[in-house]
């Protein structure tokens, strides 16, 4: 990009070195200026000394003065035009006055300030061209050319060294205000772009965490059940492989079909995950919209292939041939639902259940599904678990989530989830989740 006003006042702009200038071409082009005028204005002074019989050196010292003012032209433009003003009667600072009234037109001079002086040097350079066209006609052997030749050549004179130059002064102080103006835009516009840039950043690292909480909460649910059960099956099957041969059997092939169904549902998950993806990896820019709506259709997919409240019998059998009591009630109309509450009802009984394995077991589970009008509820309470050694113990780790995935799971799509202990001893696992 350009450089813009902020970015050269960050760079140090070199002001104070070179007082009110900006630049050394300022500072060279004023001190040329201030050199030419103090010259004219002395030449001009001498001419008007011998005019008016004041000695020479101090018409030439006057001039010289009168004409060096114009090096502070960027400091105080209305001195210089004051200045160029009070010495036209005295026929010189031509320079002075027309590169005066430039730079207040140009300058930041309060409009009315620049018509006041504008019109008052307009009127004494009319006034003193009037008089010395006067003078040179008298003085002259030409005949007098009428009334209306001295206004009218006065006028020229006058609206040829004023108008051009605060014209010319009030167009560079508009361009100029432009300028600034298109940079202080692009300025905000550049940090307009910074904080969306940040923005933009934040959003797609939060559809990146959102993504991967997602996939975590699913690889949860897949792999802690399947294994959970497997896990309490190997521990029934350690205790009655010697004492009963044939049920030992039929846990190991059990544990089998469970196993098998755990690496189903793990290809489909990342079968999910890989859909999209091209033989050959490219890295190329994607826009923030593409990342929500990639994790939108990752959603979706996943959903779409997952489990419903129908399989949710199927789930109490499992556990059953694992040798939990389990009781399912359900109660109203059953119907279809859309595939994210499908998915999260059943992912909640599931988790349920996984818990009471882990942490109750031989304990008696009472599942509840109720279908009512805009909303599906379903409550999974276990009783007080056995005492130890009366069932065999699996020892299955906890690593604390299956709660907090559930809650919010449930949260989610707008549902609510309660969660804690029984006055009887168990545990109790709520769950409401609106339909549409």
């Amino acid at each position: 990009m350009t450089t813009t006003g902020a970015q050269q006042d960050a760079t140090g702009t070199t002001t104070r070195a070179w007082l009110w200038w900006g630049r050394r071409r300022s500072v060279a082009l004023d001190a040329g200026l201030g050199v030419v005028s103090a010259f004219e204005c002395a030449l001009e002074g001498a001419r008007f000394a011998e005019r008016a019989a004041f000695p020479l050196p101090l018409g030439v010292l006057f001039g010289l003065i009168a004409g060096s003012v114009l090096v502070l032209r960027r400091r105080s433009p209305i001195a210089v035009v004051l200045v160029s003003i009070a010495v036209t009667p005295a026929e010189m600072g031509y320079l002075l006055g027309f590169v005066g009234l430039y730079t207040l037109a140009a300058s930041e001079v309060p409009r009315r300030i620049i018509v006041t002086l504008s019109g008052t040097s307009l009127v004494a350079m009319f006034i003193v061209a009037s008089l010395q066209l006067r003078q040179d006609i008298r003085n002259s052997d030409f005949e007098d050319p009428g009334v209306w030749y001295v206004p009218l050549m006065a006028s020229f004179v006058a609206i040829g060294m004023t108008l051009p130059p605060l014209l010319f002064g009030l167009y560079i102080g508009a361009r100029r205000r432009l300028m600034e103006s298109l940079r202080e835009r692009a300025d905000s516009l550049e940090q307009e772009l910074s904080l969306l840039a940040d923005r933009a950043e934040e959003r797609a690292e939060w559809a990146r965490t959102e993504e991967r909480t997602r996939i975590a909460r699913e690889m949860h649910d897949v792999v802690a059940h399947r294994v959970s059960l497997m896990v309490v099956h190997a521990a029934a099957l350690q205790a009655v492989a010697l004492k009963d041969p044939q049920k030992a059997v039929k846990n190991a092939a059990l544990v089998g079909d469970m196993g098998r169904q755990a690496l189903t549902e793990l290809r489909e998950m990342l079968g999910v995950l890989r859909a999209g993806e091209g033989d050959t990896p490219r890295i190329t820019p994607v826009p923030l919209a593409a990342v929500g709506a990639a994790a939108a259709a990752a959603a979706a997919a996943a959903a779409d292939d997952g489990p419903c409240i129908a399989d949710v019998e199927d789930l109490v059998g499992q556990s059953r041939q694992a040798g939990m009591v389990v009781e399912l009630a359900v109660q109203g109309e059953v119907r279809a639902y859309t595939p994210e509450v499908e998915q999260t009802a059943y992912r909640v009984v599931q988790e349920a259940l996984t818990n009471v394995h882990k942490h109750a077991a031989g304990a008696k589970v009472m599942v509840r599904l109720a279908h009512r009008e805009a909303e599906v509820a379903m409550q999974i309470e276990n009783g007080e678990p056995e005492a130890a050694g009366s069932a065999p113990r699996a020892d299955l780790p906890s690593g604390g989530n299956g709660l907090i995935g559930m809650r919010e799971r449930v949260l989610g799509l707008g549902g609510v989830f309660v969660s804690g202990p029984t006055d009887a001893g168990g545990f109790r696992v709520s769950a409401v989740l609106p339909h549409g």
